[in-house]
């Protein structure tokens, strides 16, 4: 005990003892007086002594039991993650088994269960997590070993001696948390093996507390690129210059000038550091070789003052941007599970589509879009997303991107394409069914991408608009590859299914018929004709013409027209003149 404790408890002691001698003296008179009264005097001598007692009870547990109690509890009470971000960081946690639920792939769901439950575990244990980053040369695992003051990792190995995250336990005077220390593998390291280590090491710096980012020269361009990502991702950095007792002091002080200078903005000047953490021996005049301490101390200074100011705020910040990256991944995963289905239900119906218009051929041109845009579709489209719209709305949202197909021109855009690859292909004369199938499937993949768009982004097209997210999608279409083998499918399912390449004459016949058929000027080597039974190749005379290209109108009040491809490689989807269809009527008559 403490002498000015003990002499504060010997005057309190003898204090206390003066008082009770004059109190029993002062009862003893009082006794005596009301000695006339013998039952008011003994209730008078019990009330006395059970006062005394519970003083003498009071200054024992004030003066020994409570101290100790108080110690205890200080001892057992850790700190607290800040309420408010703990409680944000759980809701981020509890939506992410929600979203689990809804995942196919196993192994994806138990990556992120078993995530989930590691991130719940940092909230409930409190450490604080530093992790060293930095390349394999700049001596990060000499730089663990003299914090935590004893050999863990081989010092002075090649690059890559490091393969996994290496976890060690700090303590710290001053700080009631425990400090993990995590040395990893290095970065920009060669090889295949080496990206593997750096992919590790980025992974464990992002789950970082605090990050030791640590150099053993100037910053180059390839390790400031990773400092600056993780500063703008939140992570609260140390730049370490390392290996300080090979520059002289002036040369030490003009690289840390510089490295402050290149690294303004996102590192304050304060967390830039010159240590030595494995100074190299010096031999001496007798022969004799010293190797000098480690000098670490700005740097363990420069921790501790960081941990106990933001300690608290650090550890409640990264729980919860790990929580927020944790919810992020399982929407993409989600996003993209989501998508595999839409885009299996894009594949079926453009194919449906284009069985559709091969088995009935359109009299007009500007019909296809109608055509292919399946208002069914559209309902499965969106219940992939989680929409749930009746079969009215979607035939609703099938007729405006129909109109919006028409209106850009993509409809005879897409023609022109279809037209180009299918002569290129099959070759010889296109029979006009032929163009119309596959020209309505790939519309109708345009439509059924566009709609994907309009679902991910909660039935929304987005500040630009329908016309935006179709024209990107037509240009997300229209690539040459793309093109090739999206025309050699369909010629796999609808042109050879259906013997829509027989309904003509080869090149090889025609050249052997005497009489040549002739073909209108601006057709030029495309020839669009109707389904007809009178040309089919069964029952058509070899030495007869071929009827002209006129379609039968279906209804009266339609004019007969000739379906012609116009090929064009410059074409472009021409800019909406006004939002209201009536403006368009013209087009359609």
């Amino acid at each position: 005990m403490r002498l000015p404790r003990l002499v504060t408890l010997i005057i309190g002691f003898i204090v206390i003892l003066g008082l009770m001698i004059w109190l029993i003296e002062s009862l003893q008179r009082l006794f005596w007086q009301v000695g006339y009264y013998p039952l008011l005097g003994q209730l008078l001598i019990f009330v006395l002594i059970a006062l005394i007692g519970t003083l003498v009870a009071s200054l024992v547990y004030y003066l020994f039991y409570l101290p100790n109690t108080q110690q205890k509890k200080r001892r057992r009470v850790d700190p607290k993650v800040p309420a408010a971000k703990a409680e944000a960081a759980a809701e981020n946690l509890k939506a992410v088994r929600k979203q689990v639920s809804q995942i196919q792939d196993e192994v994806a769901r138990q990556e992120l269960l078993t995530r989930s439950r590691e991130i719940e575990h940092s909230l409930s244990q409190g450490n604080l997590q530093v992790v060293v980053f930095g390349t394999g040369s700049a001596g990060k695992t000499s730089l663990v070993n003299a914090l935590i003051g004893r050999v863990v990792g081989q010092v002075g190995a090649p690059m890559g001696i490091t393969e996994v995250g290496e976890t060690y336990v700090l303590e710290l005077k001053g700080m009631n948390r425990e400090i993990v220390i995590t040395d990893t593998p290095g970065i920009l390291e060669a090889g295949v093996a080496g990206t593997e280590r750096e992919k590790l090491a980025r992974q464990l710096a992002t789950e970082a507390d605090l990050l030791l980012f640590v150099l053993d020269n100037d910053l180059r361009q390839s390790e400031y690129d990773p400092l600056k990502t993780l500063a703008e991702i939140g992570k609260r950095s140390l730049v370490i210059l390392n290996k300080s007792d090979l520059y002289l002091d002036s040369d030490r002080e003009l690289i840390l000038a510089r490295l402050r200078e290149r690294v303004r903005g996102i590192i304050s000047p304060s967390d830039v550091i010159a240590v030595s953490a494995n100074p190299r021996s010096v031999r001496l005049e007798d022969g004799t070789t010293l190797t000098p301490d480690p000098d670490i101390m700005p740097l363990i200074r420069r921790m501790v003052a960081v941990l106990r100011a933001e300690g608290e705020d650090l550890l409640a910040d990264n729980i919860l941007l790990q929580s927020q990256r944790l919810a992020d991944k399982a929407r993409e995963l989600i996003d993209a599970q989501r998508r595999r289905q839409a885009d299996k239900i894009v594949d079926r119906f453009q194919w449906i589509g284009a069985g559709v218009v091969a088995a009935t051929p359109l009299p007009v041109v500007d019909m296809l879009a109608a055509a292919a845009i399946n208002a069914q579709m559209v309902v499965e489209i969106g219940r992939v997303y989680g929409c749930e719209i009746n079969l009215e709305r979607g035939r609703e949202l099938a007729l405006s991107l129909a109109k919006t197909l028409t209106g850009l021109g993509i409809v005879k855009g897409a023609i022109t394409l279809v037209t180009t690859a299918l002569q290129l292909s099959i070759g010889g004369i296109i029979v006009g069914r032929a163009i119309q199938a596959v020209t309505a499937a790939y519309l109708t993949r345009i439509a059924g991408k566009s709609f994907i768009e309009y679902f991910r982004q909660d039935q929304d097209w987005g500040d630009g608009g329908i016309t935006e997210v179709v024209q990107r999608q037509f240009q997300l279409n229209r690539k040459d590859e793309f093109i090739k083998s999206f025309v050699q499918e369909a010629i796999t399912r609808v042109v050879k299914p259906l013997h829509l390449d027989e309904l003509l004459p080869s090149p090889e016949d025609e050249m052997n018929n005497e009489i040549q058929p002739s073909y209108p000027n601006e057709v030029g080597q495309v020839r669009l004709t109707p389904l007809n039974l009178r040309n089919t190749r069964s029952d058509r005379p070899d030495d007869r013409e071929l009827n002209l290209v006129e379609l039968e109108p279906p209804a009266a009040h339609l004019k007969p027209l000739k379906l012609y491809a116009e090929l064009d490689d410059d074409w472009e989807p021409r800019t909406l003149k006004s939002d209201n269809w009536d403006e368009y009527e013209e087009d359609y008559e």
